[in-house]
């Protein structure tokens, strides 16, 4: 059963048990009204007999055929008794329809009314001169009854319109409230494996629906991530790793078209080990790069005090590299400690830092490096200052492609891939690494937004 479906018949029920409820307290209500009403209709009747057959000759003429008026109009079925204190009939024309417990009853409590089937009953106990009397009036409410069935009919209709109506009104107003869930599953059903970077509408609203499409966008992002990574690796390591292997075996197939000497063989070894260690490089950063990728795929986050990391980082190079070179510089600090906490994986951003820091002292001469971290309410800055050769303009959008080296680079040492790992890294924490000309040298400034509290 759709959703739709199911809440129009829950709410539906819900209706219907409510409703049902109230119908029956109204039916319940009007059932005793008409009743008590009748009882009492009863009990006039006995005081009218009360007064024909007892007091007749104690009242004037006149209110005599008053009461006999009042009397002539019978109820339903009406059936009258009058009894003395031997419970014989005092109408001796009338065969005793009641039994002798009840006129004892009757007689015990001075008062009585009970239904007996469809018939209702009063039992008044009368004092006279004559003596004392007990009379028991009985009529069918047969009028009242018909309505009473009519209004139970009318209710019974109105039950099943109300319900029925409430049930297609629910529905429509389910409909309505579902539709955002059926856009966004035909938004889904268009998204195919080679469409991971489409994301559905997310609204503008804060309800559920919202939600959902947000995190199926975070899914996706997190799916389109990992078939770029795995892509992107087959790509690199199938490009990559040709050019060394080509170059080896042609070396090796020229080598071996004569006989050479030993000097020549020499020189032919040392090329081969050369393309070997540049094969060798390749292997480790492919290796590196896919290391990082599946840390990336996988990176839990956890809190963070920045200022604590980058103290670490100082330690670090200054004890083990580069001995007291990285200078450290706090130029703006929150008062409040909390805008100091970042949610990062601690290895990964260790990594990006560490790159961006070695290329810095690589590419300056092993000259000192600046590390400066402004913290304000709402950002979190890094800054990553070198005095090195710097890097052309129009390079600046190519440097993080993986394997991408600068031409005025690349009699240094490297690979290519730690700036693609780092700008990865950086966006996975929701930050922007931007790369500036200094003078000399150049920044690379790391900027994170402060987390929503």
């Amino acid at each position: 059963m759709k959703i739709k479906n199911k809440l129009a018949l829950n709410f539906s029920l819900i209706t219907a048990g409510i409703l049902l409820l109230i119908l029956s307290a109204i039916f319940l209500v009007f059932y005793s009204f008409v009743r008590n009403d009748f009882y009492e209709h009863l009990n006039d009747r006995a005081k009218v007999a009360a007064q024909l057959y007892l007091e007749a000759d104690e009242i004037s003429s006149d209110s005599l055929g008053h009461v006999r008026e009042r009397y002539l109009a019978k109820l339903p079925e009406e059936r009258v008794g009058i009894y003395n204190e031997h419970n014989e009939s005092f109408l001796a024309h009338k065969n005793s329809y009641w039994t002798d417990k009840v006129i004892d009853r009757v007689r015990k409590k001075e008062h009585l009314q009970f239904a007996e089937g469809s018939r209702q009953t009063v039992g008044i106990y009368y004092r006279d001169n004559q003596g004392n009397f007990v009379i028991l009036v009985s009529a069918v409410d047969s009028g009242n009854n018909d309505q009473l069935l009519d209004i139970a009919r009318i209710m019974l209709v109105a039950f099943i319109v109300l319900n029925g109506g409430v049930f297609f009104i629910g529905r429509w107003f389910a409909q309505r409230s579902l539709s955002p869930i059926n856009d966004l599953i035909r938004q889904m059903q268009r998204i195919t494996v080679n469409d991971l970077h489409v994301r559905v509408h997310e609204g503008e609203g804060r309800d559920e629906i919202t939600e959902l499409a947000r995190n199926f966008n975070r899914l996706l992002e997190h799916l389109y991530n990992a078939f770029e990574l795995q892509q992107t690796f087959v790509t690199n390591a199938s490009h990559e790793l040709r050019t060394p292997v080509t170059s080896i075996m042609g070396e090796i197939e020229v080598g071996l078209n004569r006989e050479r000497s030993a000097a020549e063989y020499q020189q032919l070894l040392v090329s081969v080990l050369s393309d070997a260690e540049n094969l060798n490089d390749t292997i480790s950063s492919l290796m590196e790069l896919a290391q990082s990728d599946l840390e990336y795929t996988r990176a839990k986050l956890t809190p963070v005090m920045i200022d604590e990391l980058v103290w670490d980082m100082h330690h670090y190079w200054n004890n083990k590299k580069t001995k007291g070179k990285l200078i450290v510089e706090m130029q703006q600090m929150p008062e409040d400690a909390n805008h100091l906490v970042m949610m990062v994986s601690k290895p990964l951003l260790i990594i990006a830092l560490n790159n961006i820091i070695g290329n810095a002292f690589k590419f300056s001469g092993g000259q000192p490096v600046v590390c400066t971290l402004n913290v304000d309410d709402s950002f979190i800055k890094i800054d990553i200052r070198d005095s090195g050769i710097g890097i052309p303009t129009e390079d600046v959008d190519k440097i993080f492609n993986s394997f991408y080296r600068s031409p005025n680079g690349r009699s240094f040492k490297g690979s290519g891939i730690g700036l693609y790992v780092t700008q990865k890294i950086i966006q996975l924490f929701g930050g922007t690494i931007t790369v500036l000309p200094a003078q000399p040298g150049t920044i690379f400034s790391l900027t994170f937004p402060q987390p929503e509290i």
